[in-house]
């Protein structure tokens, strides 16, 4: 019989601007990925892997996989081209389009309304999310997307890896040109905060039937010794980029400890009694996360006079008994055992990783597949980790989601960093023909869904 239940859900996970292209047709409004200026031996995000015109090739190549689950965001501005006001239908046709494919290919959708592509014009005008009228307009958009879709799309999120609102990245991702100081991290980290508890609750009145929950970027947090000091420091980082998240996005309030230091540094957001309110009343029905490698924490390599959010990124260190990728992502599949195990004993929802991989840097010779040996390694490691999870620990998963199937561009606009099972013919400028070519990866995952998990050879 195998661990998995039958309606296990595996599949891949994607974003709108590392994947659509299209970036001005149809209506589609600017976000702030489209004004970047492209920067060396980096793409823009103008073509992407052009799937807004490939998406039916593209659903085939997930059918084939044997993928009943695909994860991807809607692009605000494609909806609301100001992020505000009028709606573009031409954008919700093209979504309506997609869904509707990948229903009749028996792929279960799962949309993210935010994956970091801010509507420029509310980024000009508000300076983004450190504004709470954004936070109402995302509201609104949301609210859209969720009355079209209601009765196709049975799983939400809200944000993509929510806790890098409290992160370093924060100013970047939320649209915003201000000083990158604590006081306006934390606003920003309130403000989305406040605009996920908006839609969970919109979730649960109008659209009963649907599952909606909150996501992070896992940071599995270890001491680089037994050092007292470097212990505190991985706790302090667990429970600032991790637990916070989770306590907010099971029990609709701050941690003592992340109010402690507010008060501790001045550094408190402006905070509304009635938006308290709402976010007390936000529940989450699962917790999901990425995962990709973990870190290593020496407190010695901190400078304490900088804020917490600055140490982190100081303390990193490498971890001599865990082999590395090419971008020094640790390769650590116990670890994601650690985290299921972990959140499941501490929250007891269900859990959804929704974004695992290994990026490396592939070229197509134009005859032969990629050999990706280490991306079979990679996986097979890491499902093999959450069967443990599931039947030594008695976590409860709903799925297993790869994070770009189909190689996409990076975060950072990089073509080379690639994590998919199929190759997708173009470099960082050159977009050749976008073919889309199957690595030798791609048999092994197919064998690994259509067993349902039972086949890992």
């Amino acid at each position: 019989m195998g661990v998995f239940k039958k309606d296990f859900l595996w599949g891949g996970s994607v974003s709108a601007m590392q994947t659509e292209g299209a970036w001005d047709e149809d209506g589609k409004g600017k976000s702030v990925y489209d004004i970047r200026t492209e920067a060396a031996g980096v793409s823009d995000w103008k073509v992407a892997i052009d799937t807004y015109h490939r998406y039916e090739e593209d659903n085939a190549l997930l059918a084939e996989l044997g993928f009943n689950c695909y994860r991807f965001s809607i692009s605000w501005s494609r909806i609301f081209p100001e992020g505000k006001g009028t709606i573009n239908e031409q954008g919700l046709a093209f979504y309506d389009r997609f869904i509707d494919d990948l229903l009749a290919r028996g792929i279960e959708p799962m949309i993210c309304l935010y994956h970091f592509d801010m509507p420029l014009k509310l980024a000009e005008e508000y300076n983004g999310f450190l504004s709470r009228e954004v936070a109402d307009y995302f509201a609104e958009y949301a609210k859209v997307i969720v009355d079209r879709y209601k009765d196709k799309v049975k799983y939400w999120l809200t944000f993509n890896e929510q806790n890098i609102f409290g992160m370093v990245h924060a100013f970047k991702i939320s649209g915003c040109q201000c000083k990158e100081t604590e006081r306006n991290l934390y606003q920003i980290q309130y403000h989305t905060f406040l605009a996920h508890a908006k839609v969970v609750n919109y979730i649960h009145a109008m659209a009963p039937k649907c599952k909606v929950g909150g996501m992070i970027a896992y940071q599995l947090f270890y001491p680089a010794t037994c050092k007292p000091e470097d212990v505190f420091f991985a706790h302090q980082a667990d429970e600032r980029f991790n637990q916070l998240y989770w306590e907010v996005f099971t029990n609709g309030k701050y941690t003592k400890n992340m109010l402690a230091y507010f008060s501790a540094e001045n550094c408190k957001p402006e905070m509304d009694e009635t938006d308290l309110a709402v976010l007390a009343k936000s529940k989450s029905d699962f917790l999901s996360f990425s995962y990709y490698a973990s870190k290593c924490m020496s407190f010695a390599a901190v400078d304490t006079t900088k804020p917490f959010f600055r140490q982190v990124e100081q303390a990193q260190v490498a971890n001599s008994y865990l082999p590395a990728n090419a971008w020094n992502w640790e390769i650590d599949p116990l670890g994601f055992r650690l985290i299921l195990d972990k959140t499941y004993q501490q929250y007891n929802l269900p859990l959804f990783p929704i974004e695992n991989g290994i990026g490396w840097d592939e070229v197509w010779d134009g005859t032969q597949p990629i050999n990706d040996s280490y991306r079979v390694d990679y996986h097979r490691s890491h499902i093999q980790a959450m069967q443990q999870a599931m039947e030594i620990d008695g976590v409860d998963v709903l799925g297993y989601l790869t994070w770009a199937p189909i190689d996409i561009l990076s975060s950072q606009g990089e073509m080379k960093k690639r994590y998919g099972f199929v190759y997708v013919n173009r470099d960082e400028h050159d977009l050749k023909d976008l073919s889309r070519i199957r690595k030798q990866s791609f048999a092994w995952m197919k064998k690994v869904t259509t067993s349902n998990g039972l086949d890992l050879e």
